[in-house]
């Protein structure tokens, strides 16, 4: 719930554009607006503050990953409740065999799509590259670091 925060900042502030924080249940003060969805064992609770975004304001939500889907489209069903105009979604990265982007309504974008198997490569890299990239190299005072890709 709260990993989106290392960058949905810095993206909205490159953007010119506000941030506006889901939290789980009793995180954030005033008035909130509230929206209860399903997890593998159980249920689990999202609010936003209820004055955070004007109706017909345009909205974006952006978080590290999509797996079932299921807190992402509460995200959006919170932002439709308090009149936003949800664009789209983007994820860092999707676990795309569990189908997530099924349950959401709106455009989904991600950098990176996971397999059962492993990750598909970023656009341009080939599996030699990526084995390169990974092995680890000594420096000048002997000690082991990884390369940055």
């Amino acid at each position: 719930e709260s990993r989106g925060f290392l960058f949905g900042p810095q993206l909205a502030l490159r953007l010119g554009a506000g941030f506006v924080p889901v939290r789980k249940k009793g995180k954030l003060p005033g008035e909130v607006a509230t929206e209860t969805f399903k997890k593998e064992y159980g249920e689990d609770v999202f609010q936003m503050q209820s004055d955070a975004i004007q109706k017909g304001q345009k909205v974006v939500i952006v978080d590290d990953i999509i797996a079932t889907g299921g807190s992402a489209a509460a995200a959006g069903n919170l932002v439709r409740k308090l009149g936003g105009n949800l664009l789209g979604y983007v994820f860092i990265m999707e676990l795309d065999f569990l189908k997530g982007r099924e349950k959401l309504d709106a455009p989904v974008h991600t950098l990176l799509t996971g397999q059962e198997k492993g990750l598909d490569l970023p656009l341009g890299q080939t599996k030699e590259s990526a084995e390169e990239a990974a092995k680890p190299v000594t420096d000048a005072g002997g000690a082991a670091s990884q390369q940055q890709p």
